[in-house]
């Protein structure tokens, strides 16, 4: 009985911790091949799986996505097991990581999954294929380019969140894998020894940060003037963006020129803004006005007059893009805006109305984005 239990412990025991495509997979070597034609047939199965990946390079970054057109980071790890084995894995990041056989980094080999902590909730968010000499090929939606792209985990964002490593296929013997030279099986070379066409770490694209130059053009609404008209104007902006991850979390730093035109009060304004966000979805700016013409409402008690329009400190607001749409050529996106405006009654008599809607903005607008570096 004891040696009983002891068998099946042992073989309870490598059926957890074994590589989950140890088999069940057409390429999957039969259960009395040697040590050399399993070593193969997994070399061969993780090339396949890395040419199917590298078919969606440029592919743009789209959550829930699993086409060329739109492809999100665990989707992208789907999609090359699929097209290459015709196998079914997890969907998700975190139901990947349960499913991998978990190994070190410096253990990792070509065709194994790396894992990340990408936010502050500390679960996994994002996965990606590895290459060897600590480089990996993912779908990204954020750093200096985004979509499906070459990374190494020298970059330091990707450094800083990696969690750990796990195997879809057992562990290669020594001296099947051979560093650079590990590509994809059937494209040449002999005995597994196949020449690669990856990028080196030094060509590997880098998420350190990206430049941005975008357009928005918002009409002004008229919420609080009675007999106002509906549409009370326009603010548009053009903006230069750097996105960066040099302070730590990511952050985005904007200058905007924003030219407007004030129907109600009568007016034209150029504020120039910088602004600040954690992402391109959430920003405050603020920032110096002109103000060119002589403000005033019509109420109910005849012209109100406003000052102050022009002044180092004539506006500050709130920018929400509830959602971002990335394509290939730039990302397009429907906003809101709120922002106070420094103009201020020349009148004694008291106007909650009038006052509130000289002293705010409230429009809602769309904005193209593209990467400039």
């Amino acid at each position: 009985m004891k040696l009983l239990f002891s068998a099946v412990m042992i073989s309870l025991s490598a059926a957890v911790f074994a590589a989950p495509l140890e088999g069940g997979f057409a390429m999957a070597p039969r259960n009395s091949a040697g040590q050399e034609e399993r070593a193969q047939a997994y070399l061969e199965a993780r090339g396949k799986v890395i040419a199917a990946a590298k078919k969606y390079e440029n592919a743009p970054y789209l959550y829930g996505g699993m086409t060329v057109n739109g492809i999100d980071c665990s989707g992208f790890i789907c999609l090359s097991f699929k097209d290459a084995l015709g196998v079914t894995l997890p969907r998700s990041s975190s139901g990947l990581y349960s499913w991998v056989e978990k190994t070190s980094i410096d253990k990792a080999q070509p065709g194994d999954l790396l894992f990340f902590k990408t936010d502050n909730t500390g679960n996994i968010t994002h996965v990606a294929l590895y290459l060897g000499e600590r480089r990996f090929i993912h779908s990204t939606s954020a750093g200096t380019k985004t979509g499906v792209i070459y990374s190494t985990l020298d970059e330091s964002y990707w450094s800083r969140t990696f969690v750990g490593a796990g195997r879809a296929f057992p562990e290669a013997a020594p001296g099947v894998y051979f560093g650079n030279n590990f590509s994809t099986a059937g494209t040449g070379g002999a005995g597994g020894q196949i020449r690669s066409d990856f990028p080196t770490a030094a060509d590997a694209s880098s998420n350190s940060g990206r430049l941005l130059l975008g357009a928005a053009f918002a009409p002004t609404w008229n919420g609080f003037l009675k007999n106002g008209d509906l549409f009370r104007g326009f603010s548009a902006q053009i903006r230069l963006v750097a996105d960066t991850y040099s302070f730590g979390p990511r952050m985005l730093f904007g200058l905007e020129v924003r030219p407007e035109y004030d129907g109600a009060l009568g007016v034209f304004r150029l504020p120039i803004t910088l602004s600040w966000g954690p992402n391109d979805q959430i920003r405050i700016f603020a920032g110096p006005v002109l103000s060119f013409g002589d403000a005033s409402l019509s109420t109910d008690e005849g012209e109100r007059s406003y000052s102050g329009g022009t002044s180092w400190l004539g506006t500050a607001g709130i920018t929400a893009a509830p959602f971002i749409y990335k394509t290939s050529s730039g990302e397009f996106a429907p906003y809101l805006e709120i922002a106070w405006q420094s103009y201020f009654s020349d009148n004694q008599a008291f106007d909650l109305n009038a006052d509130f809607s000289a002293g705010f903005r409230f429009s809602t607008g769309v904005r193209w984005t593209i990467q400039v570096r």
